[in-house]
């Protein structure tokens, strides 16, 4: 097992450890008293993860002489709303859990957000435990405290920041992952190793490309070696970065999900957003040329896209872009690679910058 440690530099009582193995969801009974003692757990799951691990999990803390209940809510983005999160709230208060419970998010990102939103705001804040179940939440939003809902505006607009006390990863559930999720989980690894790591970077366009028979052959074959390096690089980037957030992705991944209303899978959108940012830094000139192509490359090996879905249209992004958190007195900002591995820092501006609306509409409307 491999324990990384995420440290939180404004509350030192809020740092916390990641535990990355296989075979931890059996532990978790003991980790929950040792890590989040509590009188009762709330596991906060979705209609397709609940069936599978939420149910076994429940029975194996109740075994402990800890009351547990599951509690779950249809998949999908979409059902990241108000509702979901009052529905919760309300079904958690019906069951009459006190300030001494706590609340377990087992599941992707969207459990992850929505069990944390609702751990942040019952009774005023309970403590919890993430329990990421696919890769994109293994390497990215179980981590940092990110918590929140979807509104018509965009994506987290409501939420707030709630470290959780422990983060449970058992790589074993990586093997009953479909692929698609296996592929959005490669386009946050791509984008780790642009942002810090120019090593980790090649090492996954090698295996993209011609590793295991190429076309991200080693993901393909779910290659538990292969997979165990990514989620343990990926989560130590991760930590290292997260109390600089403007390092993360930004806008226009969020911008393309709130416009295409999550008909673009995350993952996508994701790889949507890091290919025009690349394309966007290489125009504004604060990326080594060659920089946005080689990660097409990338982005192309395992499958992903590198162009905003047809059905959108640039101005529509740009409306959105408006309501993105990094926006600063009506201009969008952006975290900009100088290179593979590198940010971009400006004296001035740190590590955002700003970026005319025609020259981020030129990077929207790029075609292979």
């Amino acid at each position: 097992m491999v324990t990384i440690r995420v440290p939180i530099a404004e509350h030192r009582d809020a740092s916390y450890d990641i535990l990355i193995g296989r075979g931890l969801l059996a532990e978790l009974p003991t980790l929950l008293q040792r890590e989040c003692p509590a009188s009762a757990y709330a596991v906060i799951s979705d209609s397709h993860v609940g069936p599978r691990y939420g149910e076994n999990v429940v029975r194996e803390v109740s075994g402990t002489g800890c009351g547990a209940e599951l509690f779950t809510f249809p998949a999908g983005e979409w059902n990241k709303t108000r509702e979901t999160w009052a529905a919760l709230s309300d079904r958690m208060l019906a069951g009459q859990f006190g300030r001494d419970a706590a609340v377990v998010g087992l599941g992707g990102g969207v459990v992850g957000d929505v069990a944390g939103f609702v751990a942040a705001t019952y009774l005023r804040g309970v403590p919890y435990v993430q329990v990421p179940t696919t890769l994109l939440a293994m390497i990215d939003s179980s981590i940092g405290g990110k918590t929140g809902v979807d509104v018509p505006a965009g994506k987290n607009l409501l939420g707030a920041f709630h470290q959780p006390r422990l983060v449970v990863t058992d790589l074993e559930v990586l093997g009953t992952l479909p692929p698609v999720q296996l592929t959005a989980g490669m386009a946050e690894a791509l984008k780790h190793a642009v942002i810090a790591d120019a090593e980790y970077f090649a090492l996954l366009e090698r295996e993209g490309r011609g590793g295991r028979g190429g076309a991200g052959g080693a993901v393909r074959e779910r290659d538990p070696e292969f997979l165990e390096r990514v989620v343990t690089r990926s989560v130590a980037i991760k930590a290292q970065v997260i109390a600089a957030d403007e390092r993360e992705a930004g806008p226009v991944g969020h911008a393309i999900e709130t416009v295409a209303k999550f008909a673009v899978a995350h993952g996508e959108a994701v790889a949507i957003g890091m290919a025009a940012e690349a394309r966007l830094a290489e125009r504004l000139g604060v990326a080594e040329r060659g920089t946005a192509e080689r990660i097409h490359r990338a982005l192309e090996a395992y499958g992903l896209p590198l162009e905003v879905p047809s059905e959108t249209t640039p101005d529509d992004l740009l409306a959105a872009m408006q309501h993105d958190k990094k926006v600063r007195a009506g201009a969008i900002r952006f975290a900009l690679p100088a290179r593979i591995g590198e940010m971009h820092v400006d004296a001035r501006t740190g590590w955002t910058v700003p970026a005319p609306a025609a020259v981020v509409r030129e990077a929207l409307e790029f075609k292979r």
